[in-house]
C-alpha cells in the first residue's frame, strides 16, 4: 500500500511533499523526507525526549552517504542550500520507498547494485538505528557515510558558533560528542565499520529549509556540525547499522534490534486484532506512534498522548478526543486506564491541563473542553470493558468537576442559573478547540455559550447520571441538571438557518457563523436534540463544510473565509479555524451522519479519500489540516493524533453495525 517507485522517488517536488515519522514512545522521534532533504527544523535522525516525553532537543540532523561500487563514487543523498540549489542529487538513484510497519525503507539502485536503508527507534530509548544492507551486487561497496550533529531544542536553529562541542573516540566505530558541558552526551557507533573522527571540526553552513520559509520564519537556513565520517564495507548481502543514541550503552546489534523493533509492531497488530486490511493495520501502528509514557505524582508509568508530530506536546483537549480511537479500538484498554489515571492527577480547579509546555513549566489550563472530553473518554472505556472499578476510582474527580463547574472556574467558566447552559470566556483568553492566539489577538474567542461545548456539557451530565447509577451512587442530581440543560439547549436552534448558532449569550449577542461544532450536538452519545434538527445539522453541515479530507472550521460564503492556509504566524492563525478543513472532525460527521440516517455503507464511503491520504503528506499518517479550497492541499502537523485516532474509532463504529462492512 505505501509503496513508491521513480514516478514518486525521481520527482523531488514529490518525494520532498512526503515525510516519513518513526517514535520511541517517550517524546523522541526522527523524521524527514522521502527525497532525504532537510525541508523542516523539525527533520532529523535523532530527535531525543531528554525530558520524557519533551525536552526534545535535535541531536543527529542527517548523515550524507557515498558509496563506492565498480570504481565509480555515488552520492546518494540530498542537499539543499540557501542558495536554492539541490546538490548533491542522491533521489536520482532512489529506485523505491516503502514502509515496513512504520519502518522507512529506501532502495537506491547503483548500476546493478542495490542497496536498502532502513531507520527506526527501539522502544523506550533516545536511540536511532540507520541500517544499510546491500541486497544485490557483483561485487563489495564501500560506504562514507558523513554524520551531521546538531543540540538544539527542536524549534529553534543553530548557526555556527553557537557552542563549541568535545569529541571523544570511543573504539574503532565509535564516538561521543559533547556539545557543551551542561548538554547531554551523543553516542554515534556503527555495527560493521570504522570511524573517522575530525580533530578539528567544522561546520557545514545553510542548509536551506523550505517549509520553514513557506511557514513564513526568518531563519530558514541551518548549520550542523561534522564530526567525522564512518567507513564501511559491505559483502553482496550484508548489513551495517549505524547507531545515534542519548543513552551511553545502546544495543549495537542492528539485527537484533530491528528483529526487536518488528516484533514489537507484530504485537501491536496481534493485540489489536488487525484484519487483512492493509489500511487497518496502518492506522493501528501509527496510532501507536502518539501515546507516550508520561510520569504522574505517585505513578512513575503513567501515559499521555502527543497531539501531533513534529512540533506539538501533549494537549489535554487532544489526548481525551484521541482516546477512544488511539486506545480502544487498537486493544490497549490498559492504556486508556493509565492515561485516564495520569490526567485525574492534573485535575486542578475542576480543568484539565490545556497542554504542558515543551520546557516542563507547570501545565497551563486555559480550556473549557478538554474537561468535558474527559466524561466521553471515560464513558467510551466503561464502555469498552466494563470496568467499573476505574470508574468508582475516579468517580469523586468527577463530581468535583462538576461541582466547580457549577460554582464557577477559572475564565468565567461558569453554569448560568438562568438555564443551566455552560458560560465560558473573557478578553483575551481562547478557551475551545478554536484557539489561535497570535501575541493579544484571539482570532476565534467565541466567549458566551459555545453550542459544543454545551453539547459536551449535556453529555458528561448524562454520563455522571449513568456511571452513578451503575454505581449505586445517587444519580438523581445528574440527571435534573441534564435535562435542564436539554431544555434549554433549544435556544440554540437558529430557525432561520435551519441549523444552530455557534454561540449564543456573547459580547454581542448570538453568532450565525456556520460552523462544524453543532455537529457534536448529533455525534456525542447524548444528544440534546430532537431527531429532525439532528439531521438538519448534518445536512447543512454535508452541504457547506464537507469536503474530501474533514470538514471546513467555517463555511466558505462567510466573509471571514480563508481558503489557504500558509504565510507567517498570523497569516496562518488567522486561517487555522476560519475555513481551514480538520481531519479530526470527519469523525464526528460520521458518527452524526450514522445516527441520523442508520447507513455504514454510505458513512464508510467519507473515510475513503482519508484512507488514501496515508500514502501522502506524513506517509503512514494523517494530517492535521488541509486547506480549504481545492484540491484541499494537506498543510501543518503530517502526523496527527485525532485524525489517525477519530478515523480508527469511526471506522469501527460503522463496522459494528448489523451490515457494516469494508467498502
Amino acid at each position: 500500500m505505501l509503496d513508491f517507485g521513480r514516478e514518486v522517488c525521481g520527482v523531488l517536488a514529490a518525494a520532498e511533499r512526503r515525510e516519513w515519522l518513526v517514535t520511541n514512545g517517550i517524546g523522541g522521534f526522527a523524521m524527514g523526507t522521502v527525497a532525504g532533504t532537510l525541508t523542516r527544523r523539525y527533520h532529523g535522525l535523532l530527535i531525543a525526549a531528554l525530558k520524557p516525553p519533551l525536552g526534545r532537543t535535535l541531536m543527529l540532523a542527517k548523515l550524507d552517504e557515498t558509496v563506492a561500487y565498480q570504481g565509480r563514487d555515488y552520492k546518494i543523498h540530498n542537499n539543499r542550500w540557501a542558495s536554492g540549489s539541490v546538490e548533491p542529487d542522491g533521489y536520482h538513484y532512489l529506485e523505491r520507498f516503502h514502509l515496513e510497519g512504520t519502518i522507512p525503507v529506501w532502495t537506491y539502485a547503483l548500476a546493478d547494485a542495490l542497496l536498502q536503508k532502513r531507520v527506526w527507534m527501539p522502544p523506550g530509548e533516545n536511540t536511532t538505528c540507520i541500517r544499510y544492507t546491500l541486497a544485490r551486487g557483483l561485487s563489495p561497496i564501500k560506504m562514507y557515510v558523513k554524520a551531521f550533529v546538531n543540540y538544539r531544542d527542536y524549534h529553534a536553529t543553530t548557526i555556527a558558533g553557537d557552542w563549541e562541542a568535545e569529541i571523544e573516540p570511543l573504539h574503532a566505530a565509535g564516538m561521543k560528542i559533547t556539545a557543551h558541558p551542561a548538554a547531554a552526551p551523543l553516542y554515534l557507533f556503527c555495527d560493521g565499520g570504522k570511524v573517522w573522527p575530525e580533530a578539528d571540526w567544522y561546520w557545514y553552513e545553510d542548509f536551506f529549509l523550505s517549509l520553514e520559509e513557506y511557514r513564513g520564519f526568518s531563519d530558514v537556513a541551518e548549520d550542523h556540525l561534522y564530526p567525522g565520517t564512518f567507513e564501511i564495507n559491505l559483502q553482496p548481502g550484508e548489513s551495517a547499522t549505524i547507531v545515534a543514541s542519548a543513552e551511553a550503552a545502546p544495543n549495537l546489534d542492528g539485527a537484533a534490534a530491528l528483529a526487536a523493533r518488528q516484533a514489537y509492531e507484530a504485537a501491536l497488530c496481534r493485540q489489536a486484532a488487525v484484519n487483512d486490511d492493509p489500511a487497518w493495520r496502518q492506522l493501528v501502528l501509527a496510532a501507536d506512534q502518539f501515546i507516550v509514557r508520561r510520569a504522574a505524582p505517585g505513578d512513575a508509568d503513567g501515559r499521555s498522548i502527543i497531539a501531533g508530530y513534529p512540533w506539538f506536546s501533549d494537549w489535554g483537549r487532544d489526548t481525551m478526543i484521541a482516546l477512544p480511537g488511539l486506545t480502544l479500538t487498537t486493544g490497549r484498554a490498559g492504556d486508556a486506564a493509565k492515561i485516564l489515571r495520569t490526567f485525574a492527577h492534573f485535575v486542578s480547579q475542576g480543568m484539565l491541563p490545556n497542554r504542558f509546555p515543551d520546557a516542563g513549566e507547570q501545565p497551563e489550563y486555559n480550556t473549557v473542553d478538554a474537561t468535558l472530553w474527559y466524561f466521553e473518554a471515560l464513558r467510551a472505556y466503561v464502555s469498552a470493558t466494563g470496568d467499573l472499578a476505574l470508574a468508582h476510582e475516579l468517580q469523586p474527580v468527577l463530581a468535583d468537576i462538576i461541582a466547580c463547574h457549577i460554582q464557577g472556574a477559572r475564565y468565567q467558566i461558569h453554569v448560568d442559573p438562568a438555564d443551566g447552559l455552560l458560560y465560558a470566556g473573557e478578553a483575551g483568553v481562547q478557551l475551545t478547540w478554536m484557539d489561535a492566539k497570535v501575541d493579544n489577538w484571539v482570532v476565534t474567542p467565541r466567549i458566551g455559550k459555545p453550542v459544543e461545548i454545551n453539547a459536551l456539557w449535556y453529555n458528561a451530565l448524562q454520563v455522571m447520571a449513568d456511571l452513578c447509577r451503575r454505581l449505586g451512587l445517587d444519580a438523581a442530581p445528574y440527571h435534573v441538571q441534564a435535562e435542564r440543560v436539554r431544555a434549554s439547549f433549544a435556544r440554540f436552534w437558529d430557525s432561520a438557518n435551519g441549523c444552530c448558532y455557534d454561540v449564543i449569550d456573547g459580547p454581542s449577542g448570538g453568532d450565525s457563523a456556520l460552523r462544524p461544532n453543532q455537529l457534536l450536538a448529533v455525534s456525542l452519545p447524548h444528544s440534546p436534540l430532537p431527531a429532525a434538527q439532528q439531521k438538519a445539522v448534518v445536512d447543512v453541515c454535508a452541504r457547506y463544510l464537507l469536503t474530501s479530507h474533514g470538514l471546513r472550521s467555517l463555511a466558505a460564503a462567510s466573509a471571514d473565509y480563508q481558503g489557504h492556509y500558509g504565510g507567517d504566524r498570523y497569516a496562518r492563525d488567522g486561517a487555522y479555524h476560519q475555513g481551514t478543513v480538520w481531519s479530526w472532525l470527519i469523525g464526528p460527521f460520521v458518527s452524526a451522519h450514522l445516527r441520523v440516517y442508520g447507513d455504514p455503507q454510505q458513512a464508510l464511503a467519507y473515510l475513503q479519500p482519508l484512507l488514501r491520504h496515508l500514502q501522502d503528506h506524513g506517509v503512514g499518517s494523517i494530517s492535521e489540516i488541509f486547506d480549504g479550497d481545492p484540491p484541499f492541499t494537506p498543510r501543518g502537523c503530517p502526523a496527527q493524533a485525532w485524525g489517525v485516532a477519530e478515523l480508527l474509532r469511526v471506522w469501527q463504529e460503522c463496522r459494528a453495525r448489523p451490515n457494516g462492512t469494508t467498502t
